[in-house]
């Protein structure tokens, strides 16, 4: 059961580190812009939000996780190997999330930065943080897949 805590409790932390560390980033840049030009608050606050989406996924696998290993309902785990199978299978968006919540950020301020130099090329500066969430979506997927398939 600790293993398998471990596990959720990685998931939630490090990839809620890197969304934290990532939005505090764009919100530097994104209160930057709006302080010269107010009429830029939505578009920089959107790419401002982007890096947040890596705290929810961990928070999503750490639920998942909690169900199955029965803290949320059920029958709890007793076995060792189960709990550091759960431990392996958080660590995908644990560390991705981490590691992309920070990219996404940086990535998400210089799209700010396009945005305050040429507010109609925003759709454009969207998809450079985009590509970064690409790699969050896949670690989730991959933690997903892997704490549901533990019998």
């Amino acid at each position: 059961m600790v293993f398998a805590l471990t596990g959720a409790v990685l998931a939630t932390i490090l990839a809620g580190m890197g969304s934290a560390w990532g939005v505090g980033l764009a919100g530097q840049a994104a209160a930057g812009v709006v302080a010269e030009d107010p009429d830029q608050f939505a578009k920089v606050l959107l790419l401002q939000l982007l890096p947040g989406t890596q705290g929810i996924y961990g928070l999503l696998v750490t639920f998942i996780t909690l169900t199955r290993i029965g803290v949320l309902g059920g029958s709890a785990i007793t076995d060792t190997w189960t709990g550091l199978l759960y431990l392996a299978a958080c660590l995908p968006i644990a560390i991705v999330g981490l590691v992309s919540g920070y990219h996404q950020g940086r990535t998400s301020v210089a799209s700010i930065g396009i945005v305050a130099k040429k507010p109609d090329q925003f759709g454009k500066a969207m998809l450079f943080p985009a590509m970064v969430e690409t790699y969050a979506i896949l670690a989730l997927l991959v933690s997903i897949l892997a704490v549901t398939n533990i019998g």
